[in-house]
């Protein structure tokens, strides 16, 4: 994503955009190799801190970040059921979305 200035973590998985409410939902979806998904989480929201203020900035829209992580070995995170409710209408897209990137990833 292009910003007007250097952020070093500026690669987001899904951006999906409502512009009826001005607001930007940024998904980002990991696999970690590790069980420990709500560190990875944690890491996560903090890394992209900057380019969302960055995004809010620029576009003047707010922003919500959502972390879909799936552990390697199939541990998911207690918040995804908040963050798909979060989706409403763009659920089916999200999971599609995400189901693609999985099955690249896994195969």
């Amino acid at each position: 994503m292009q910003t007007d200035r250097t952020i070093p973590s500026n690669k987001l998985g899904i951006i999906i955009r409502d512009n009826k409410q001005g607001t930007h939902m940024v998904i980002d979806v990991t696999i970690p190799g590790e069980r420990n998904v709500i560190k990875k989480e944690a890491e996560k929201i903090l890394k992209h801190k900057d380019l969302i203020i960055e995004i809010q900035c620029m576009w003047k829209v707010k922003v919500k970040v959502i972390t879909a992580i799936t552990g390697a070995t199939g541990t998911i995170s207690e918040s995804l059921r908040y963050y798909l409710r979060k989706l409403r209408n763009n659920v089916k897209t999200a999971i599609l979305v995400t189901a693609h990137t999985l099955q690249n990833v896994l195969i």
